[in-house]
């Protein structure tokens, strides 16, 4: 029989390989695929964003069309109507937006920045772009205001002056209100930048102007001169009129708000401190936080509102942010999740000289739109239609799934539309302007995305906007702490242990398989009925790879030899009904223990996902499991499997059980070159790739404990020694076991070609050199077994002795 050479035919695979790639391309030509896709057939385009702008500065609402604008600081603007209708644009100079105004019912927005341009956008058409653009360069724009049905523009400046724009050519008409005039000609001192302007609501020809240091001028525009100067000692930052025009309200820096009426320019009428405590002494109450804005708004069947964010007394330290609603003798003060940054009350008519009957408020937060209701007790808020709660938690993963199951979406819009929303407003969204558009995808699609807090988001994807169909919480599996100090520390991560690090999901069985960073997996099964589950079940894996010193009855050691955790043995391991008690050996090692600790009491289930099995990786000798780094599951054979860089494990999520624990010196083998080396939790290691020859010198246990470098001189010299030996042999025993595989297949392949009427033949030939190689290995173990080399014999006993039959 013709012996074949391993090494001559990789080496003439390699050969061929590097002949046909330095080939020429023209030889080539009949052997490449004839494409019939271009790439001028692919449009790689982004069509939507979803989520919160990011870091909002402005916002404006039209009280007609019923659409919301809003503006960040690298120059974006979104809109916002109806739910469904959305609209971002760019400015190209990116920078931020710092005011916005609309042409109320008119298809237009005007956009202040703080690069000192300005911009009128046409919103009637598909696309919303810019008409006209207009730049200062000699001062920088601070505020800008349009009155309703009015063709101009005021735009107040840094330096104090009034410039007006005519809005429908878009430049400046010469008309300036220039800072030294508006104020009292006997003040030297410069008033500062221009905080507010607003028109009359019973004169368009009055114009109220607020500086910076707490100056306060009615200028008429037809007189060019100013009628009334009021002056505060505190620095003003907005101010709003009483719709009938005799009074207006201004919030100053120290927490005070001022009503003044217009022709009593003396002194105000009134100063109101929503959140100091008023002496019994009448003096003036401690000084609070600024109030950054105002908003007085009229009602025709009782008091007006006062709505206004900051003003807090300063004794409040660690306080979230507040908007405070003022109502007759009513203040409520609602706090926010994130800081503040603008709001508008919401009215039923548009015109300022009217009873303005106001109805809700939309806060712009750094992180959130909330609109609040003014017209039910308790001032709840409406629940938000639009995809801006993708980031309501970090999201720490995202899954794209298209071309679902028709009868998915309707599954998990029914189960997510049972979950108890409670403490929302009752009324219809209220920001509701603009037309639905057509979708441009036929095909179902979810995305699914995992955040930080440890909850799970499923969304319709099939439109041009997201949609929210089903929120998962896996927080409810583990235990809640009961008080700050007992929050679950993992040890892997210093924050968030319930994240979600992987999804895994299969849309056709609607299994769904999550990995936590704190080392867990769950999978959840999908059930239209609510069931409450007494017990969690619950599996543990030790998949951590150790290497153990086994002592013999005869005081010596076997090698030491890589073996995985419990789960990894022959017998499966049975799932747990409750949490496994800490283990910890005498000098107070964890092992054997989870990072999260599983709940005992009873867990009820909605509709929609539920537990199945949860497993946990534990701590093995002291060092914490390291987290899932791949997750998959097959609901075909019901198999979830995970690893990490310890290894790999299949789980069968029916039968509870462990079926496969490897490590990661299983899945490599001796010559890849991206080998791993195991590491030990109880001790530090000399790498030995698991050949050693434990009869080659007679070293106790303490000296194979040693690090490499320990130890006398004498001991150096004898490794140095044993080494080439060693290396022989390996060497040599790698010959042996190529030859006798490439023998097996050559004969398989023989076997397989050759005629009907020969294979009996063959058949009898390897029966009769099997039974021969069997006999020569057991004659061969019972002469050369000894403690010392019998284990080394055994594993290499076929590969010694397959060469005489070649």
């Amino acid at each position: 029989m013709k012996k074949f050479n391993i090494r001559k035919v990789l080496d003439g695979l390699t050969a061929v390989s590097s002949s046909s790639s330095s080939a020429q391309p023209g030889n080539r030509e009949n052997d490449l695929i004839q494409e019939t896709l271009q790439s001028e057939h692919f449009q790689l385009c982004k069509t939507v964003r979803h989520g919160f702008p990011y870091q909002p500065s402005s916002m404006a609402f039209d009280p007609v069309q019923k659409i919301l604008a809003i503006g960040t600081q690298n120059g974006a603007l979104r809109l916002f109507g109806r739910p469904g209708v959305e609209c971002y644009c760019q400015h190209d100079s990116g920078a931020a937006v710092i005011q916005l105004q609309f042409l109320i019912n008119e298809g237009a927005l005007v956009s202040a920045l703080a690069d000192d341009s300005i911009h009128l956008w046409n919103l009637r058409q598909k696309r919303p772009a810019i008409l006209h653009s207009l730049k200062f360069n000699r001062e920088r724009i601070t505020f800008c205001h349009l009155p309703f049905q009015s063709k101009w523009l005021y735009v107040g400046t840094e330096r104090g002056n009034i410039h007006i724009v005519n809005v429908e050519c878009f430049t400046l008409s010469g008309y300036v209100i220039m800072w030294n005039k508006a104020i009292e000609l006997s003040s030297k001192s410069h008033p500062g930048p221009v905080v507010h302007i607003s028109d009359n609501p019973m004169d368009e020809g009055k114009l109220i102007i607020g500086f910076e240091s707490g100056t306060v001028v009615l200028w008429d525009l037809k007189s060019k001169k100013a009628d009334y100067r009021y002056t505060y000692d505190e620095a003003i930052h907005s101010v709003d009129w009483h719709h009938e025009g005799k009074q207006f309200l201004c919030s100053h820096s120290d927490g005070t708000l001022t009503i003044w009426n217009v022709k009593s320019p003396a002194k105000p009428a009134q100063i109101i401190t929503p959140h100091g405590k008023q002496p019994k002494d009448g003096k003036k109450p401690e000084p609070c936080k600024p109030i950054l804005k105002v908003e007085y708004k009229t009602t025709r069947a009782g008091d007006p509102f006062m709505i206004l964010s900051g003003g807090l007394s300063y004794d409040t330290v660690g306080r979230r942010p507040c908007l405070t609603v003022m109502h007759g003798k009513s203040t409520a003060v609602l706090e926010m999740d994130y800081p503040i940054v603008d709001f508008l009350t919401l009215c039923e008519t548009p015109y300022p000289n009217d009873f303005q009957e106001p109805y809700a408020v939309v806060v712009l937060l750094e992180k959130d739109l909330v609109v609040i209701d003014l017209a039910q007790n308790g001032y709840p808020i409406f629940e938000n239609p639009y995809p801006l709660s993708i980031h309501e938690s970090p999201v720490t993963c995202c899954e794209y799934f298209a071309d679902c199951p028709v009868d998915l979406i309707p599954a998990l819009y029914s189960a997510g539309s049972r979950q108890k929303r409670q403490g929302y407003s009752k009324k219809e969204w209220p920001i509701s302007g603009g037309n639905w558009g057509l979708g441009t995808q036929s095909y179902p699609e979810i995305i699914i995305t995992g955040h930080a807090d440890g909850s799970i988001k499923f969304w319709d994807a099939s439109a041009i906007t997201l949609q929210v169909l089903y929120k998962l919480k896996t927080a409810k599996v583990f235990e809640k702490a009961r008080n700050k100090d007992d929050k679950p520390n993992t040890d892997i991560v210093d924050e968030d242990p319930f994240a979600i690090q992987i999804l895994s999901w299969c849309p056709e069985s609607r299994i769904l398989c999550v990995a936590g960073v704190s080392a867990h997996v769950i999978i959840y099964r999908f059930s239209k009925q609510e069931v409450t589950t007494e017990v969690l079940q619950l599996l543990e894996v030790r998949l951590q790879y150790e290497l153990n010193d086994m002592e013999s009855p005869d005081g010596d050691q076997t090698p030491a030899t890589p073996t995985p955790g419990a789960s990894s043995n022959s017998q499966p391991s049975a799932p747990q009904s409750h949490p496994s008690t800490s283990s910890s050996s005498s000098d107070g090692i964890r092992d054997n223990v989870p990072c999260l600790k599983v709940r005992s009491t009873p867990l009820k289930q909605s509709a929609g996902y539920q537990v199945e099995l949860v497993i946990q990786l534990v701590w093995v000798s002291g060092e914490p499991p390291q987290q899932i780094t791949s997750l998959g599951v097959n609901s075909s054979y019901g198999l979830v499997v995970f690893g990490n860089s310890n290894g790999l494990a299949i789980v069968d999520y029916i039968q509870k059980t462990v079926l496969l624990n490897l490590g990661t010196i299983e899945l490599y083998g001796s010559n890849d070159p991206y080998q791993r080396q195991p590491r030990s939790p109880r001790k530090t290691r000399q790498p030995s790739g698991g050949l050693c020859d434990i009869n080659e010198g007679s070293t106790t246990s303490e000296d194979r404990c040693k690090s490499p470098t320990a130890g006398s001189a004498s001991a150096c010299n004898s490794e140095d020694h044993k080494l080439p030996k060693f290396k022989e042999k390996v060497k040599t025993k790698s010959r042996m076991f190529s030859k006798m595989v490439v023998n097996d297949l050559a004969k398989m392949s023989r076997k397989l070609s050759l005629p009907t009427e020969l294979k009996p033949d063959l058949d009898k030939r390897e029966r009769r050199h099997r039974g021969l190689v069997k006999k020569q290995c057991n004659s061969v173990e019972e002469q050369t077994e000894t403690p010392e080399r019998g284990v080394f014999h055994r594993m290499f006993s076929a590969p010694l002795f397959s060469e005489s039959e070649g």
